[in-house]
């Protein structure tokens, strides 16, 4: 959106300097991308008079000029027909910079005559287009700079021009009258009364209107013209023409310059047909398809079913709020018009433009929202503009549809507005910055204006009066402490962890994945899963059909995935939620960590070995050990289908299953194409018994400074005896004092049974006394030792080796 300064001024009473415009309508929302100050490309140009001139020797559409500067009499050659004696002239002089030609001038010599400068035209100063001769000024001193000169005779010459960008949601600055109503409540400056006087039809018109009834309520639900006929339609004058050069656009002729305008101006995009190349009345109809239009962008388009039209009996005579057609364009020879203005739907246009690829102002409006509320006014100023300017009689309006409702009310919180702006501001500022917006309040109320349909709900209101009070006035402010020294914990005991496991198991030397919670049904299947209530309804893809019942399927196929692209040692693991059903109880937070391949990289002293179920167990026992698992569990093989039925199992306080680790089956392992040994772990975050005290500190750390003893003891078992029923025995026995077990040696195989008996093994603990309170005496330990061998041999059958 481009405007000029005093284009501004034409509807807000203001002092401000365009640096304190551009400023306040950055800080509004409105980014100034662009200020434009033509005063800067002319300020080295000054006025000269012309003292003599006649025809150049050698050249015939030549004259040499005897110019008077500030420097003295300079001799100048011009190729303009209106360089003669007497006229005032803009002067270049060399080394100066002619921004229209992009040149920068020199002493030159033209056909033997040596030149000292240029006399300007306007095209060559970028003033307008012409260029049939150079500027004649009727006044000035010599020497004077021509920008003074502008500043006062030719003002809007050298008016500043200021390019903003517009976001879609702001329709209503894509009108001057839109961006001077904010800089308005911002306090730069008091808005002008827009005044609207109803023009009075001198006669019916003779072409009506008409809308088809399925376009009434979403497409066009109004429309209304007039004619004006006897009008002028010759240049536009020279402040109109200014004004759309300055924003870029090329005058054209008076009626097609008071749309552009009233395009920019009001954000009012308007449509004149050539009244005698109308046939009968004008229509708007879908188009049937396959009709072509010519349009006024020179271009012949070809129309889809639907597309919105408006015709007449000739065929489609414009592109409904998009652009005008050629056929009925008008011209300097036309004499009687149809001013149209309208309000069409936003998405319809939007539809057609983009189907089209048609680009236009008046589809950049209509697509973002103008006020249906002005589409009548709009015509009223409109027709009095092309009567003040070009003349003629104006008809009666004619008209189809009605004005759309647009009214909408939202409640005013000033509270609410102070919380989330997190200013203080007064609850009569906040009224008044509504009302200087345009908006109606009544009680609490606040009735949005019909120009902004971006207004859907109270949060946009906070917003408007936010954007007005300036939200570069806010302050920093430190957050409120507790008045205890330890806050309270923001994680839940659940969420920490989450996070404990999740660096327990990254330092153990895994790697993170994360993946996605759906797969496809038949690794569901393999998994447990694959029921109908974990079916995704609309899934995004033909392999993302279920929800996972396990982190095992995604890991294996990261896994297989990594196999094929030649990294075969892998050891990953995942956090996150797995579904056993379809409602929010079935969903449980699991890690599950993953080794496949070796245990090492090859090297020269045999590190290297297959990864093995002894790898899985030593890693969840130290993430169980990491979230505070009790150390005393029992393992049990109450294993799912997918683990190794001797090579896996499950560890439990009873029933509550904590964790399972060991190998994969490897039919499991044949279906998601993973190579090699490949041992897991899962563990079940929430089986894991919370500590009964919750506190947010540690608790005093309980050390003893007497010296440990460590005691080994040597027990002959059944081969089938559980290693961990001696170990949960060992501890039982006294457990104020026994601080650790540990298995430290085991003999089994054909020389254990020779010595032992048949179907005997030994284990040997390593059993660590520590006391706490007094050094413990031989008997002391004697006794200790005596209760290890009675709970040991109690719970295995078992003996101790002589």
């Amino acid at each position: 959106m481009k405007f000029t300064l005093s284009w501004l001024k034409d509807h807000l009473d203001t002092t401000a300097s365009v640096d304190e415009i551009a400023d306040a309508l950055t800080d509004l929302g409105l980014e100034v991308e662009e200020i434009a100050n033509p005063a800067g490309k002319l300020e080295s140009f000054t006025l000269a008079k012309v003292l003599h001139a006649e025809k150049h020797p050698d050249a015939d559409k030549l004259r040499v000029c005897k110019v008077l500067t500030n420097e003295g009499e300079k001799t100048i050659v011009c190729g303009a027909p209106n360089a003669r004696e007497g006229i005032t002239v803009v002067l270049a002089k060399p080394g100066d910079y002619v921004p229209g030609i992009d040149v920068t001038l020199g002493v030159g010599k033209i056909r033997g005559v040596e030149s000292h400068g240029m006399m300007c035209s306007e095209r060559e100063l970028e003033l307008s287009d012409e260029h049939n001769g150079i500027i004649e000024l009727p006044s000035g001193e010599v020497g004077e700079r021509f920008v003074d000169w502008l500043a006062e005779n030719r003002p809007e010459a050298v008016d500043p021009m200021i390019y903003i960008k517009i976001t879609p949601n702001r329709p209503d600055a894509l009108g001057v009258r839109g961006i001077a109503r904010d800089l308005a409540a911002r306090g730069l400056g008091v808005l002008k009364p827009l005044e609207i006087e109803a023009v009075p039809g001198g006669f019916a018109s003779p072409i009506k209107v008409e809308i088809d009834p399925a376009l009434k309520e979403k497409g066009c639900p109004l429309f209304a013209g007039r004619l004006i006929r006897g009008v002028t339609n010759g240049p536009s004058p020279a402040w109109l023409q200014q004004r759309l050069i300055a924003i870029g656009l090329r005058p054209i002729s008076a009626l097609v310059d008071i749309t552009n305008f009233f395009t920019y101006d009001l954000n009012r995009p308007l449509h004149v047909f050539d009244a005698a190349k109308v046939k009968g009345d004008l229509r708007i109809v879908p188009a049937m398809g396959g009709e072509e239009m010519q349009a006024l962008d020179e271009k012949t388009y070809t129309l889809r079913e639907g597309q919105m039209v408006i015709c007449d009996d000739n065929g489609v005579e414009s592109l409904a709020g998009i652009m005008g057609g050629e056929p009925s364009g008008c011209t300097e020879e036309t004499v009687d018009v149809f001013l149209e203005s309208a309000y069409w739907d936003p998405i319809t246009i939007a539809a057609t433009g983009r189907a089209l690829r048609i680009n236009s102002d008046a589809r950049y409006r209509f697509e973002r929202g103008v006020d249906p509320a002005f589409t009548l006014p709009g015509l009223e100023l409109a027709t009095q503009m092309v009567l003040d300017l070009c003349g003629g009689e104006a008809s009666e309006v004619v008209m189809d549809g009605a004005v759309p409702a647009t009214t909408r009310a939202y409640r005013l919180d000033p509270a609410r507005v102070i919380s989330l702006v997190g200013m203080e501001i007064p609850e009569a500022e906040q009224r008044r910055t509504l009302e200087a917006l345009g908006f109606t309040l009544n009680g609490d109320m606040a009735t949005a204006p019909s120009w902004r349909p971006d207004v859907l709900g109270e949060a946009d209101l906070v917003e408007e009066v936010a954007r007005i009070a300036s939200l570069t006035k806010l302050q920093g402010k430190p957050m409120a402490r507790e008045t205890s020294g330890v806050p309270e914990p923001i994680l839940t005991p659940g969420q920490v962890r989450e996070k404990t496991t999740r660096r327990t198991i990254a330092a153990l030397g895994y790697n993170e994945c994360v993946t996605y919670s759906f797969i496809d049904a038949k690794s569901a299947a393999l998994f447990g899963g694959g029921a109908e209530a974990t079916r995704i309804e609309n899934p995004i893809s033909s392999q993302m059909t279920h929800m996972r019942p396990d982190l095992l399927p995604g890991l294996l196929q990261a896994a297989a995935r990594n196999q094929a692209r030649g990294f075969a040692d892998l050891a990953l693991f995942e956090v996150g939620p797995v579904f056993s059903g379809g409602e929010p109880g079935d969903q449980v937070t699991v890690a599950t960590g993953l080794l496949v391949g070796a245990s090492a990289p090859r090297d020269p002293w045999g590190s290297r070995r297959p990864v093995d179920v002894y790898d899985a167990k030593a890693d969840v026992e130290a993430a169980l050990a990491a979230i505070g698992a009790p150390a005393r569990v029992q393992v049990n093989r109450k294993l799912d289908a997918w683990w190794h039925p001797g090579r896996a199992g499950n560890i439990a306080l009873g029933p509550n299953v904590l964790a399972t680790f060991g190998e994969l089956h490897p039919k499991v392992l044949r279906e998601m194409g993973v190579k090699g040994p490949a041992v897991a772990f899962t563990i079940r975050l929430e089986n894991v018994p919370f500590p009964k005290v919750k506190t947010p500190t540690r608790p005093a750390l309980a050390i003893s400074d007497l010296q440990a003893v460590e005691r080994d003891f040597a027990f002959v078992v059944d081969t089938g005896t559980e290693v961990i029923t001696a170990v949960n025995a060992a501890y039982g026995a006294d457990k104020a004092l026994i601080e650790a077990v540990s298995v430290f040696d085991q003999f089994i195989g054909a020389k254990a049974e020779e010595q032992m008996g048949a179907g005997k093994k030994s284990i040997a603990l390593s059993v660590r006394i520590q006391p706490r309170d007094k050094t413990l005496t031989d008997a002391e330990i004697e006794a200790v030792s005596a209760k290890i061998i009675d709970k040991v041999t109690k719970a295995t059958g078992g003996a101790l080796r002589k």
